[in-house]
């Protein structure tokens, strides 16, 4: 069974930065392009980023390209997001998983942007 495990949430002034893990179990971790999604409360869990095999290209949703930077390790089987130039908007519960979605959602890591 994989599991996805996120951490390095936390709060964070406007403007701060942030970088999240993802550890991930599963012997072909490194053949899945992974992904960040977040959801904030009340509304539905979005698409953030991702991270390709092989290349590792990357790709960005539109509000976050130019401040956040996937990156992954296939060595350790991790995911990170690096967030900076952080906005109150970006407020809400982060999740990886692979891209489309596929596997069981971890229990996500709360990321709070607030003076």
């Amino acid at each position: 069974q994989v599991q996805l495990v996120e951490s390095g949430g936390g709060l964070v002034q406007p403007g701060g930065s942030l970088r999240l893990s993802c550890a991930a179990s599963g012997r072909t971790f490194s053949g899945w392009t992974m992904g960040w999604f977040r959801q904030a409360p009340g509304k539905e869990r979005k698409f953030v980023a991702r991270i390709s095999t092989g290349l590792g290209l990357t790709y960005y949703a539109d509000s976050v390209k130019g401040r956040f930077s996937i990156s992954r390790d296939n060595a350790k089987k991790m995911v990170y997001l690096q967030m900076n130039s952080l906005k109150p908007e970006d407020s809400a519960v982060y999740y990886c998983n692979t891209v489309p979605p596929s596997l069981d959602w971890g229990q996500g890591t709360q990321v709070t942007v607030s003076s």
